[in-house]
């Protein structure tokens, strides 16, 4: 992924849906909610907006679904969230504090730095 094209809200959003799915099979916009501590009509503005871009699609019951883009963007953002937890906590950093922080960090850093980084850690043993 070459250019940010979405949000930190979409790719926040997007890798919920993805871990949820991973999880429970199923990620209705209640799950996603429940994931990520926001209100309801919250997520269900970010349905509408991410169904609009094509990122989602919503399937029988509710249930959401990822679209070929959509799901890219998802294991792309939390491929940077595991690799930053990874690396904050073989350096000292509470798990959860490093969990908070990977997330904050997974939607500044530029591609190339992801790729040292992945480089980096794949150098070492952490």
């Amino acid at each position: 992924m070459k250019e940010k094209l979405h949000s930190e809200s979409q790719e926040d959003y997007l890798e919920a849906i993805y871990i949820v799915n991973q999880r429970n099979g199923y990620c209705r916009s209640v799950d996603l909610a429940e994931q990520l501590g926001y209100s309801k009509a919250s997520v269900s503005v970010a349905i509408s907006k991410m169904k609009a871009e094509s990122l989602i699609t919503v399937g029988h019951a509710g249930v959401l679904e990822l679209t070929s883009e959509g799901e890219k963007i998802a294991r792309y953002t939390l491929k940077k969230h595991e690799l930053i937890k990874k690396l904050l906590c073989g350096i000292g950093v509470e798990e959860q504090q490093a969990d908070v922080e990977a997330c904050k960090i997974e939607h500044i850093i530029s591609e190339e730095t992801f790729q040292k980084l992945t480089e980096a850690a794949d150098n070492c043993a952490l």
